[in-house]
């Protein structure tokens, strides 16, 4: 199929590209395009005009501001993968990228893109709300920052308003000495959607004594979801005792059926694939200085 008719306008300036939403309700962002675009051949989204911000350069890039590494919208995903900084930086962003999507998807698929969109089964989204990140919006009256858990609201659908912009991921660092990530997903082939997506991260003091603790589940429902974990803060916990606390914070996840996976399905699999990102955070913090 072919898209149905749209205009297309390249905005010079963010300013510009949020009065261009504010004007018109079926105006969409395009950047990256690897979701976009499939949509528009299927007809499955049909926008009157297709703002095109990728090549504003004030939207692409990597920076350390402080505790906080704010990633460009228009940023490429492999950017992020290649990048030193961010590795150091956002470990557990690090550990998920190899699994968003194929490598042509993430030369071209963007940091913003993949958070606008608000996928559930998204692994950029996941770890944005594992790690409580702050999604900025820019719109024709200023600036403003978000938390990623209240950004995200269901599937493909975000708390963003007509007019505004997402123009940059700022993901929190954790500045501990010993700090491990773990991820686990299950999907039909590598790279596929996730039927359910497990992203763990652990910090450890001196003593070996888990001092901040973060898991988030993915694709089992509506959106990403971060469960309680601070259980683990202040012990040292084996198995069993992580089992018990991952299968009690899941009580929470309101599970999914469709084609691929039933409820029942996605709320074992949850269970399983988050005590198997703990114990991996555990071992890699374990296993020396970050």
């Amino acid at each position: 199929m072919k898209p149905a008719p749209f205009e297309y306008v390249r905005p010079g300036s963010i300013a510009e590209a949020c009065e261009l939403l504010a004007a018109d309700e079926d105006a969409r962002v395009i950047s990256g395009g690897q979701t976009l675009v499939p949509m528009l051949a299927m007809r499955l989204a049909r926008p009157a005009r297709l703002v095109d911000i990728y090549r504003l350069p004030e939207l692409n890039g990597i920076r350390i501001d402080g505790d906080v590494l704010a990633i460009g919208a228009t940023t490429r995903q492999v950017q992020v993968e290649r990048s030193a900084a961010a590795q150091q930086a956002l470990p557990l962003l690090a550990r998920a990228l190899p699994w968003v999507g194929h490598p042509p998807t993430r030369n071209r698929g963007t940091v913003g893109g993949s958070v606008a969109h608000a996928d559930p089964s998204a692994e950029i989204p996941l770890v944005a709300v594992t790690l409580a990140a702050e999604i900025e919006i820019t719109n024709p009256d200023g600036v403003s920052t978000m938390p990623a858990d209240d950004f995200f609201i269901g599937p493909m659908l975000t708390a963003v308003m007509p007019g505004d912009c997402v123009t940059a991921v700022r993901f929190p660092i954790w500045r501990h000495a010993r700090v491990g990530t773990g991820f686990h997903e299950v999907s039909a082939r590598q790279s596929d959607f996730a039927f359910v997506a497990a992203a763990a991260q652990i910090a450890l003091d001196d003593n070996g004594q888990c001092i901040e603790a973060a898991l988030g589940i993915g694709g089992v429902g509506d959106r990403a979801v971060r469960l309680d974990v601070s259980g683990l803060i202040g012990g040292r916990p084996d198995k069993t005792a992580i089992v018990e606390l991952v299968r009690d914070a899941s009580q929470v996840l309101e599970a999914t059926s469709d084609l691929h996976a039933s409820a029942d399905y996605r709320m074992r699999v949850a269970v399983t694939l988050g005590v198997r990102a703990l114990e991996d955070a555990f071992r890699d913090a374990q296993g020396g200085a970050q």
